[in-house]
């Protein structure tokens, strides 16, 4: 009897909070949130674990305020995954068939993707995700779905998403230190597109950016393909950094100055207008105007905004993303950002919410851009269980339809890692950073 797999739980470890949910998916293809709780994240750095404890009980307290009793949610868990130790490789695989020219089944493009985890990687690496690209049939290239076509050849395009096999683990124990079973790690890029970007977005070419507290991650898809992933280790956290530097004042009230007042642009006007701060231990406040404020606020985003563009130019398909750029994540709350962003990339920018895919008695609380990731988590998890259950539906049914030709599969290696970025930007993206005390 198979099990109920519409009920889905996942828990989305960021820099600045944990979300623990479930949900059910309705008829309408929409999910009903049945619980939700949040906690801040404590022990986590750029999506890194660097205290196993703290971590812990920062996800033990989002489950607490969830209010999650479903046993079946300590079984089957997908959880969220990012950092800067995630990177991609381009692989391909060929699937030999000889004279015999049988017609392509769904059991081939399964046994391609299969093989491809076998991908030989860094000792130090695990391999996440296999997600294919497109396929070439005999001479035809390009082709999306090869179902139904005869051929001597099949070959298979595929992106591949590694992560560092000791940062996955530890995210591991930390929920097995809670009894919780891990289903699956999802890259949570991939997570933030599932639940904010339209398939039409997809085929006509689009950058997902979610601005996190930690890191800034990325998703560029074209023909409905997955073309670059990139996790960029800047976020809303390093512009209150900034902020807090700048004008020498504690990190609470450099938060609370950027959700306030903080905006992507400066303008002239800002200049009247005066900030003050109180001083500590009967010092005299400090004053700065509103427009010193969002100098600094903007000197990073645009930073930010630059390492995307790169990333867009390193996917070989800037020009040709003419659904633009989607943003999403809590930074994507910034005023003025859409403008900002906008105005240095030259496409089309819209600013995300996950409201299409939710429903229930907390869609109003979780149809925010900060919660996309977690909603997508669910959403991505549901089709994995889904695949899962047919693949063992398969494995039950012992009756043979029709016995197919033998066939051989062999690999080629296709292009370079991701992470192999211009000298310009090395800095940016291997930055060693002093652990938080």
């Amino acid at each position: 009897m198979n099990k109920d797999i519409s009920k889905i739980a996942a828990i989305d470890i960021g820099t600045t909070k944990i979300v623990a949910l479930t949900g059910t998916k309705n008829k309408d293809g929409r999910f009903e949130i049945s619980s939700f709780g949040t906690a801040p994240s404590h022990g986590i750095k750029r999506g890194v674990v660097l205290n196993i404890e703290d971590t812990i009980n920062s996800i033990s307290t989002a489950i607490q305020n969830a209010h999650i009793k479903d046993e079946d949610f300590f079984d089957n868990v997908y959880v969220g995954v990012a950092g800067q130790h995630i990177r991609s490789i381009k692989n391909r695989a060929v699937l030999e068939f000889g004279e015999d020219e049988p017609k392509i089944m769904q059991e081939h493009l399964d046994k391609m993707r299969e093989h491809m985890f076998n991908t030989a990687v860094k000792p130090s690496e695990d391999i996440l995700h296999v997600i294919p690209q497109n396929y070439l049939v005999d001479t035809e290239t390009g082709i999306d779905n090869p179902i139904g076509m005869f051929a001597r050849t099949l070959q298979g395009n595929f992106h591949i998403v590694l992560g560092q096999k000791v940062l996955l683990n530890n995210i591991k124990n930390c929920l097995s230190g809670l009894d919780i079973n891990v289903k699956s790690l999802i890259l949570e890029p991939l997570a933030s597109a599932k639940a904010v970007l339209s398939s039409h977005e997809k085929e006509m070419g689009v950058a997902l950016v979610d601005i996190g507290g930690g890191t800034t991650d990325m998703a560029v898809f074209k023909n409905k393909n997955l073309i670059n992933t990139a996790v960029i280790p800047i976020g809303g956290n390093t512009i209150t950094k900034d902020i807090m530097q700048s004008f020498s004042i504690l990190e609470k009230q450099a938060e609370q100055l950027k959700i306030e007042y903080g905006s992507a642009l400066h303008d002239k006007t800002q200049e009247d207008f005066v900030i003050s701060i109180e001083g500590l231990q009967g010092r005299e406040a400090k004053e700065f105007s509103l427009k010193e404020l969002c100098l600094v606020i903007q000197a990073r985003l645009e930073e930010i905004i630059h390492a995307v563009m790169f990333q867009i130019e390193n996917s070989s398909f800037q020009g040709q993303l003419n659904a633009g750029i989607v943003i999403t994540g809590g930074g994507s709350l910034m005023k003025n950002l859409k403008q900002l962003v906008s105005f240095i990339s030259g496409y089309d920018v819209r600013i995300a919410y996950p409201n299409e895919y939710v429903c229930g008695e907390y869609s109003e609380t979780i149809n925010k851009p900060q919660y996309s990731t977690a909603i997508g988590l669910l959403m991505l998890g549901y089709e994995f269980a889904k695949t899962e259950q047919d693949e063992i539906s398969k494995k039950l049914n012992t009756e043979i339809v029709e016995e197919q030709p033998k066939s051989e599969i062999k690999v080629k290696k296709e292009g370079k890692f991701f992470d192999k970025l211009k000298k310009g930007m090395t800095k940016l993206f291997d930055e060693d950073e002093e652990p938080e005390k």
